[in-house]
């Protein structure tokens, strides 16, 4: 297997990579497109599936050993040490409604999680990357999570109101705890968190293409991304951000 590339390369490749896809998107955005629906019921366009298309084909092109995991296509496995997590369209419901909150999202990970990790928000011109030990950044500058440090003056976001299941409880405690509660969700309500805007974003089912990124972002912004027990993952299948300062208080309530 080849060593992992320097991390600035591949930075860089994301970073153009999702700029690129995006472009793509914002010639669909607002078109009044046809939306179709996958087995699980969820909205999927010719967007989502040639904006991962053209993803797909960089990452061959520029690194043809490496493996890549995308919500249309599937996993492509890969000999190289990189592991390409991509997300053509983050929040095709926002998308498909017209909502400039969706994103690209790319990540590169390794054997010990995501290296690297960029999101971008074509419809806004906001992208939100980092590269582990590098720091944060929004848009050139570095970006840090907020100092807030009571949940009474939080703000909690969230992707959906109803769909919590054994996490019901915790959701409806973290509501009554917090100043402020929004859906500005899908992977929004961590770039919110990441950039100082909010303090928690939640979600009780989490896909690994929905917040790749979001395992290094959070963690270079110097916030937390973690299960709902705390355990730093992107794989749970479940997610919460915090700015760090407010997790002790918040898992307090959701280890319940």
């Amino acid at each position: 297997m080849e060593p992992t590339p320097p991390l600035e390369e591949l930075l860089d490749f994301a970073l153009e990579a999702a700029w690129l896809a995006g472009r793509l998107t914002l010639g669909y955005f607002q078109t009044g497109l046809r939306v179709e629906r996958k087995s699980d019921n969820s909205p999927v366009t010719i967007a989502d599936r040639e904006a991962e298309k053209l993803l797909r084909e960089r990452i061959a092109k520029v690194w043809p050993d490496h493996g890549i995991i995308g919500e249309e296509f599937g996993r492509q496995p890969g000999a190289g040490a990189i592991t390409w997590i991509i997300d053509p369209i983050d929040g095709t419901k926002s998308f498909i409604h017209g909502v400039p909150f969706y994103s690209v999202l790319v990540a590169a990970v390794d054997a010990s999680g995501p290296v690297v990790g960029v999101a971008h928000y074509p419809a806004l011109n906001d992208t939100i990357y980092a590269a582990r030990g590098t720091g944060c950044y929004w848009n050139g500058r570095r970006a840090r999570v907020s100092t807030i440090d009571r949940l009474e003056d939080a703000t909690l976001l969230f992707s959906d109101v109803i769909g919590y299941g054994a996490h019901q409880a915790a959701y409806e405690a973290l509501i009554q705890a917090t100043a402020i509660q929004r859906t500005w969700g899908d992977s929004y309500g961590y770039a919110l968190v990441a950039t100082g805007r909010a303090e928690i974003m939640l979600d009780p089912v989490m896909n690994i293409w929905d917040c790749a990124p979001f395992g290094v972002i959070m963690a270079e912004a110097g916030g937390t991304f973690t299960d709902w027990h705390g355990r730093p993952s992107i794989d749970a299948g479940e997610s919460i951000g915090t700015n760090g300062i407010l997790f002790e208080a918040v898992m307090a309530i959701t280890r319940r």
